[in-house]
């Protein structure tokens, strides 16, 4: 099976919805923040080992708090998968923090900061100019 295959993608979009699920409604510690997504599930084609991508409202400090409590009850969710998902292997599970969503946010922010500072001196340059022809007349 190939990394990119059609069977592949099915059992990466299966996998990612049922973690979503046992983290939302069966995991039970305290340090997994409640807004946390399942952004990305990677399962490798021989079903050795998957890498889920999590991010979480909130600061750094609950996202590495909630990756850590995820690193603790991998072997509960994977116990879970093995009864959801009905395949001959269930993957070892690695808990990977994704930033990807914040990192958007903040070129996004950046972004608009360059427009509006754009703006800002084309509205500048557009007064510079008659202050200028009154400087010509003596």
């Amino acid at each position: 099976m190939r990394k990119n295959s059609i069977k592949n993608n099915r059992i990466n979009g299966e996998y990612r919805r049922e973690i979503s699920e046992l983290i939302r409604n069966d995991v039970k510690d305290p340090r997994i923040a409640p807004m946390t997504t399942v952004t990305n599930v990677e399962v490798a084609p021989d079903l050795k080992t998957c890498k889920v991508y999590i991010s979480v409202f909130g600061d750094d400090d609950s996202l590495d708090e909630t990756v850590e409590g995820l690193r603790q009850a991998a072997g509960f969710i994977r116990h879970e998968l093995a009864k959801r998902v009905n395949l001959r292997n269930t993957p070892a599970l690695t808990f990977i923090p994704d930033r990807s969503i914040e990192y958007g946010v903040r070129m996004t922010k950046l972004i608009d900061d360059v427009v509006s500072d754009d703006r800002a001196r084309s509205v500048q340059d557009d007064i510079d100019p008659a202050d200028g022809a009154e400087d010509e007349d003596p």
